[in-house]
């Protein structure tokens, strides 16, 4: 029931040589290596490789590379908006998607490049790579902090279950942390369809049971869309999926692209279907921990936690990778490739996202605060900017159709941006004003 995702495994190998260059290049600067002058006469282009993976396993890729620990926070979403309306807002959020890759698969065409902070400098330069690489980092910064947050919560719960034990120092989720922060090694597979499975099966032989706990009538619908869109971000990773397909062209990407994405709709809505009609209200922002208030020692249960903590533990160096990658060219972009500094970036990154994790109360901050943020600038902003700053004036002028929609696009994504963190920032206010008169 679980996979290895071969696009993981291959970053599993940029990560274990970090410095790919031939030896003739070794003393390049790694600016150099990892994006090309726009003037620079060996501009790589597509057509420069020749893809060996299959449409099969371009579309398990790409779907591996959206489905992560957003899965969990969507039956929370469903019960704050009804099933109607998550039903309306999921389609949406899926369909603009679909269009966002579009957009970035047209861009990748006419410039002939295979990375997201390359588009950027296209179109914008400089400026337009740090914007990129600042919104991949923050993306990944949150997955990263998503997935040590279900380790923080679940670990504990399944060492209660082995062990039988309460109250032990190794009980502590902030300790686990840290230790499996320093114990993470290799990625493995990707445990959300166990968990969606799961989901459906616990809905018809667990009754809901929480009818004598007070329901939260004031649950805010503020974190709604950041959840789904923090769900549906895969874009930094199309282009480098694009290049691996075996006889690459943008209508062939665009399927793979629309299939994964329908997959993954179809996953999502019923993991937060039937974790919504277990729970209704009573449903937390992190879905497995729910369970635990209803026998903690359940054995299915705790096979999805083990399936689940295994999966996010091991994908942490994957995420680490890009991350590291674009601080080490925006603050050294012309520095050769130097051991400790590499190591010293991982280490700060660990040690600022453990220092979130622990301090965090819990994973919706996360999911809102991401979803809110770089989400909308991977999905919506970039890929309509960058289509418009790309796209040559004399093969489409501004005001042509296809422009105007992808400004309406942009605008969108502003419009959400804008929206989403006014709601969260509502929402925090009033929680810590509704604590302090608590008091």
């Amino acid at each position: 029931m679980l996979f290895v995702s071969l696009h993981a495994l291959m970053t599993v190998f940029l990560i274990i040589s970090p410095h790919r260059t031939e030896n003739a290049e070794a003393n390049l600067p790694e600016s150099q290596e990892f994006l090309s002058g726009a003037e620079d006469k060996k501009t790589t282009r597509f057509t420069d490789f020749e893809g060996k993976t299959s449409f099969g396993m371009s579309v398990f890729n790409l779907g591996n590379a959206i489905m992560g620990s957003g899965i969990l926070g969507l039956a929370y979403a469903m019960a704050n908006t009804g099933v109607i309306l998550f039903l309306v807002l999921l389609t949406v959020v899926a369909g603009l998607s679909s269009y966002s890759i579009h957009l970035l698969l047209k861009c990748s065409g006419i410039v002939g490049i295979r990375a997201y902070e390359q588009l950027g400098y296209r179109a914008f330069g400089t400026p337009g790579k740090m914007a990129a690489g600042i919104a991949i980092t923050l993306q990944n910064i949150g997955a990263m902090s998503s997935y040590l947050y279900i380790v923080k919560y679940e670990f504990p719960l399944v060492i209660q279950a082995f062990l039988r034990v309460d109250n032990e120092w190794y009980m502590n989720g902030n300790y686990l942390v840290i230790i499996v922060s320093v114990a993470v090694i290799l990625p493995l597979p990707n445990a959300s369809l166990l968990c969606t499975l799961q989901v459906i099966y616990k809905k018809f032989n667990t009754p809901c049971p929480f009818v004598d706990f007070a329901h939260n009538s004031t649950a805010s619908t503020a974190y709604t869309i950041p959840i789904l869109a923090f769900a549906f971000v895969c874009h930094p990773e199309v282009l480098p999926i694009y290049t691996e397909l075996r006889n690459a062209t943008k209508k062939k990407m665009q399927h793979v692209a629309n299939i994964s994405i329908a997959v993954m709709y179809g996953m999502y809505f019923l993991a937060a279907l039937f974790g919504y009609l277990t729970f209704y209200g009573e449903v937390e922002a992190e879905l497995l921990h729910t369970y635990s208030r209803i026998d903690p020692y359940d054995t299915l249960i705790l096979c999805v936690r083990v399936a689940v903590l295994t999966a996010v533990t091991l994908t942490v160096p994957i995420v680490l990778f890009p991350v590291r990658r674009a601080i080490q060219q925006m603050m050294f972009p012309n520095k050769t490739f130097y051991w400790p500094r590499h190591i010293a970036i991982a280490f700060v990154l660990l040690t600022f996202i453990n220092l979130l994790v622990i301090f965090a109360p819990n994973i919706l901050g996360i999911f809102g605060v991401i979803g809110a943020t770089s989400a909308p600038c991977l999905i919506f902003i970039f890929p309509a900017v960058f289509y418009i700053r790309i796209v040559p004036k004399e093969e489409e002028p501004l005001r042509s159709t296809p422009k105007i929609l992808a400004a309406c696009f942009a605008g969108i994504g502003f419009l959400f941006m804008i929206m989403s963190l006014s709601f969260i920032i509502i929402d925090w206010t009033s929680g810590t004003s509704k604590a302090s008169s608590g008091h």
